[in-house]
């Protein structure tokens, strides 16, 4: 198999392995915070084996240790509402809440970049309204919470992201993800101590056991490794197109596993529907051009 194509096939398999965790999201039976809380620290003790992370660790200079920690507690917020958002109504309204990120993403990343906002990026968010509508109106009344906090878990992805992209060159990957997972950890740890409504670790039972391995190993940290092979022979376009489709994998996923499409009504499909065509069309045209003005060059 050529490495583009494996590629290829590599970036897809990630993105439905993320798909998965909106799933194991609704399968655990622990409440948002505990979930992330174990989750993070799972992978944050995973990572810290490798002796490269803590090696990278000490050559870095606070000043960056501090931005990545800082992101790490917005990891923590989206991770958070994200759950919070599927325990207050399903996985598949979580999910088209999360395709709301690339609009956030135009608003947000030209601020954090320091850069002109583009008018195509602002008509964007615009094109996207009657999107939410539809989606509004086609899920019960009693999911509205829901659909709040997964708007506000979307806006929390777009933060990190643009931070991500700023930052990321500065220092090894895998050492980020450390930093960011560990930071946000202690973060929510404290928190839970502090609110004194909750102890920081409640202990899972065998089953929810399972699945946060599951989403730790198999949703995190094996799709970043995978991720990061890919992303040496795909373009950044074709790489972003593959992200944008978790969450349809997460909608199917979800319909096919727990039957969500008997609780939502068409016109929450008609609304992911809009979402996503606003989402992809922009990106689709571009790369129409582009393959124009190539005079036919192959795809990267």
């Amino acid at each position: 198999m050529r490495p583009l194509t494996r590629a290829r096939w590599q970036i897809h398999f990630c993105v439905v392995l993320w798909g998965f965790t909106a799933i194991f999201g609704r399968l655990i039976t622990l409440d948002a915070p505990a979930l992330v809380l174990w989750r993070m620290s799972i992978v944050a003790g995973a990572l810290l084996l490798a002796p490269r992370v803590w090696k990278t660790v000490a050559s870095l200079g606070p000043a960056l240790i501090a931005t990545y920690a800082g992101i790490g507690l917005i990891v923590a917020l989206h991770w958070v509402t994200f759950y919070g958002a599927i325990k207050l109504s399903n996985a598949s309204v979580a999910a088209s809440c999360l395709a709301l990120c690339p609009v956030f993403l135009a608003i947000v990343e030209p601020w954090i970049a320091k850069r002109k906002h583009r008018p195509q990026e602002l008509w964007l968010g615009i094109l996207v309204v009657p999107g939410v509508v539809l989606v509004v109106g086609g899920t019960p009344a009693g999911m509205n919470a829901g659909i709040a906090v997964g708007v506000l878990s979307a806006f929390f992805v777009a933060i990190f992201a643009a931070l991500n992209k700023r930052f990321i060159h500065q220092a090894d990957a895998l050492t980020v993800t450390w930093i960011e997972m560990t930071a946000g950890a202690l973060a929510l740890s404290a928190v839970l101590s502090l609110s004194g409504t909750a102890t920081p670790f409640v202990l899972p039972g065998a089953r929810d056991t399972v699945y946060l391995l599951l989403l730790a190993f198999g949703c995190t940290l094996l799709p970043f490794v995978l991720a990061l092979g890919a992303l040496r022979h795909l373009s950044a376009f074709e790489a972003q197109l593959a992200v944008n489709l978790e969450p349809v994998y997460t909608i199917l996923l979800a319909m096919l596993l727990f039957g969500e499409h008997h609780e939502l009504g068409l016109r929450f499909y008609a609304g992911v529907a809009i979402i996503l065509a606003v989402v992809f069309f922009p990106a689709l045209r571009a790369r129409g051009l582009a393959a124009g003005s190539s005079q036919g060059d192959p795809v990267p």
